[in-house]
């Protein structure tokens, strides 16, 4: 095993969820491998973050890449103890709308992108006792048509997530799954004040209604998912094994 200081890779790292788990982990005194497609926004990311973090830029779609980015973090750091497959291209539109094109893009990025980094990365999981946490969405188990690409992306990550923690019980790796509800990540939020500036309100008050209409407490922010994570990687969550939780401040209903 390499060096002392516990080595995460993060994807989907340039911005929004995967920047805000990047910094709480180099927080905790992990080094993190921030790993996005974008070099110019991954390394404006890794300078936002700062101490403990470091860029791996990685084609999520491409296998050499992945093969790539993980040897690079394992020579770089020594060990890897931690996955965190945030990285996601799900594009907004009605399942009627969505081209081929974009689904298959959804697909590659979201789902088998975080099954050739888990596959890459779990011999040294394995060696470290480590531990995956894969971000899905809450579209997994209350798909809609009108953002129709979210919900089977989510739920093929979820059916993945349970296999993989199958077999982490007797490899000692722990594999489990956040699947966020709302959060205002930079698009989303772009989104929202689009809606507001539109209907001449504030993003506080269009969230604050959405909340009210929806039944739900409030949006999420990155650092809500991040602290979460934390949390799946800490001795504290050990165990838990395959669990897939909801975290959407009550907006879903279902059982």
């Amino acid at each position: 095993m390499g060096g002392d200081v516990r080595v995460a890779m993060v994807t989907g790292a340039s911005e929004g969820i995967g920047e805000a788990i990047s910094g709480r982990l180099c927080g905790l005194g992990y080094r993190v491998a921030m790993v996005a497609r974008r070099s110019d926004k991954l390394d404006r990311a890794v300078a936002d973050v700062g101490e403990g973090a470091f860029a791996v830029p990685c084609d999520l779609s491409s296998p050499e890449e992945i093969a790539g980015a993980v040897d690079a973090v394992g020579g770089q750091g020594g060990r890897i103890d931690a996955l965190v497959n945030c990285a996601s291209t799900t594009r907004f539109g009605s399942a009627l709308a969505l081209s081929d094109a974009e689904w298959m893009s959804g697909f590659e990025v979201k789902v088998f992108g975080a099954l050739r980094l888990m596959r890459a990365v779990w011999p040294h999981l394995v060696e470290t006792k480590g531990a995956v946490v894969n971000i899905g969405g809450t579209g997994a188990r209350t798909p809609r048509f009108a953002h129709a690409m979210s919900g089977p992306l989510s739920a093929a990550l979820t059916a993945m997530t349970k296999a993989f923690a199958d077999g982490g019980v007797e490899a000692g790796v722990r594999v489990n799954q956040i699947n966020p509800g709302g959060v205002l990540t930079p698009r989303f939020a772009g989104w929202l004040q689009a809606q507001a500036e539109g209907s001449g309100r504030s993003l506080d008050e269009i969230a604050a209604e959405a909340a009210r209409h929806g039944g739900f407490a409030r949006y999420g922010t990155p650092e809500d998912v991040a602290n979460l994570v934390a949390f799946l990687l800490s001795p504290e969550g050990e165990w838990l094994q395959g669990a897939v939780i909801d975290m959407d401040g009550g907006m879903t209903k279902g059982l």
